[in-house]
């Protein structure tokens, strides 16, 4: 069975698609992770191609995206971090006034 291909634009990414990218790319893109390719109008896209068991994507970069994905990683990073794991530790603290 051949796989379905997509390509998503940050416009439509819905918040599955999301997680999914940024599971596969935590620390966001390097240049090397991402391919180019001509559209049907002839203009450049710059995409980062992530494969699942069903589906090749293609999301297409853009900063809005990579935004989102921030916006994103950070809402998840708050759910899972009690508050006061921001405050330094009192021996921490010390050593920085030394």
């Amino acid at each position: 069975m051949e796989k379905r291909r997509i390509i998503v634009d940050y416009k439509n990414i819905t918040s599955e698609q999301l997680s999914l990218i940024t599971d596969r790319y935590p620390e966001g893109f390097a240049p090397e992770d991402m391919i180019s390719f001509k559209n049907s109008k002839g203009e450049t896209v710059r995409a980062v191609p992530l494969e699942t068991s069903d589906t090749k994507y293609l999301f297409k970069v853009s900063i809005e995206m990579e935004r989102r994905m921030e916006a994103f990683m950070d809402e998840d990073d708050d759910s899972d971090t009690p508050a006061d794991d921001a405050t330094p530790d009192e021996d921490v603290a010390e050593d920085l006034d030394e």
